[in-house]
C-alpha cells in the first residue's frame, strides 16, 4: 500500500511544495474553479482535545467548498479520552475516513497517529508547533508584500508553538527571525539546536525589531497556561508590540497575531487595529492555505 504523505511539520514538504502550496491558495481564494469539487465524497475526521475557533471552521468550511465532509470528534465523544490505545484509534479511525487533523495537546499524539494511520494525518495544533498557523501566515505575507525569501522576521513573546513553526518557516523559505523573549522563555532546545545563523535569539524586544519587514506575537500565556498568567504578566511586561516597538521596524511592516488577541497585554489595540495590522486577513487565509493543503495531500 502507498505511504500517506502526512503535514506534521514544514518540513514535510519540499521547497518547491510550499511556495507551491501558498500560490496554490492564492489562487483557490481569488479565483475559486466553477464546481471545483475534488474531495467529493472525500471524509476528513477532526479530532480536537483543544478547543477551537479558526481551526475548526476553516477545516470544516475548507471541506465543503472542496465537495467533502468533516467529522468533528472530541476526546470527550469517543474512545481517545477513555484510554484506548492511539495506535489502535489511528488503525481504525483511518481506515474509516480520507484524512486525520489532530488538534492536541502532546506532539507525541500526532506523531503516533502518523506512524499508524492509512491516510494522510495533518497537525491542526501541538504544544510543539502550529504549521497551518504559518502557512497563512506565509500566505498573507506573500499576498501583501511579495516572497519572503531575505527578509527579516521578529517574534515577540514565549518561544511557544508558533515560534517554533516560524524557526521552521525561516529554515524552508530562507528569511531571518529575530526572536525576542525573556530569559527562561526560550525555544526548546531541539528548535533551536536545529536552527542556522538565520535564528537570533535577543533579551531586548526593541533591538530585535529594528529594520523587521513583519512583527508577530501571540498571547502571553497560551489554552493551559493559564494559571501562569500572573506571573507572565510581570516576566513580559518589557515584551508588548506597541507603537514604539513597530517604529524600530520598516515603515511598510506588517504585524501579525494568530489570534485571539488580548488587547492591552501583548499587543495594544492601537497596532493590532492599525494600519500595518493583517490580523484579519491573515485569519481568513486559514480557510484558503487548509484547502490547498487538503487537496494537496487527498488529491496527490
Amino acid at each position: 500500500m502507498k505511504q500517506p504523505r502526512h503535514f506534521i511539520s514544514l518540513h514535510d514538504l519540499s521547497h518547491a511544495e510550499l511556495r507551491g502550496l501558498i500560490n496554490r491558495a492564492v489562487e483557490l481564494k481569488n479565483k475559486p474553479p466553477a464546481d471545483f469539487q475534488p474531495l467529493k465524497g472525500k471524509v476528513l475526521a477532526m479530532i480536537f482535545e483543544k478547543s477551537s475557533t479558526r481551526t475548526r471552521i476553516s477545516f470544516e468550511a475548507g471541506m465543503a467548498h472542496l465537495g467533502g465532509t468533516a467529522l468533528f470528534l472530541s476526546s470527550k465523544d469517543t474512545q481517545l479520552g477513555r484510554g484506548e490505545p492511539l495506535a489502535d484509534s489511528a488503525k481504525v479511525i483511518s481506515s474509516m475516513v480520507d484524512c486525520i487533523m489532530l488538534r492536541t495537546y502532546e506532539h507525541s499524539t500526532v506523531t503516533t497517529f502518523a506512524q499508524h494511520s492509512r491516510v494522510p494525518v495533518i497537525n491542526g495544533l501541538t504544544n510543539l508547533s502550529h504549521p497551518c498557523q504559518v502557512l497563512a501566515d506565509m500566505q498573507t505575507y506573500f499576498e501583501n508584500r511579495g516572497d519572503i525569501a531575505g527578509k527579516t522576521v521578529t517574534w515577540v513573546g514565549a518561544g511557544n508553538n508558533m515560534c517554533h513553526s516560524y524557526i521552521d518557516a525561516a529554515m524552508r523559505l530562507n528569511f531571518n527571525l529575530n526572536i525576542a523573549c525573556p530569559k527562561g522563555y526560550e525555544p526548546a532546545k531541539q528548535w533551536l539546536d536545529f536552527a542556522d545563523d538565520r535564528v537570533q535569539l535577543f533579551s531586548s524586544s526593541m533591538d530585535a525589531a529594528k529594520k523587521s519587514d513583519l512583527i508577530v506575537t501571540d498571547v502571553w500565556a497560551s489554552m493551559g497556561e493559564e494559571q501562569e498568567q500572573q506571573q507572565r504578566e510581570r516576566d513580559f511586561k518589557d515584551y508588548q508590540v506597541n507603537q514604539a516597538l513597530m517604529a524600530q521596524a520598516n515603515p511598510d511592516a506588517l504585524f501579525m497575531h494568530c489570534l485571539p488577541a488580548h488587547r492591552g497585554e501583548e499587543v495594544t489595540a492601537e497596532v493590532i487595529d492599525g494600519k500595518q495590522s493583517v490580523v484579519f486577513a491573515e485569519a481568513e487565509n486559514r480557510l484558503h492555505i487548509q484547502k490547498a493543503l487538503l487537496e494537496f495531500l487527498m488529491c496527490a
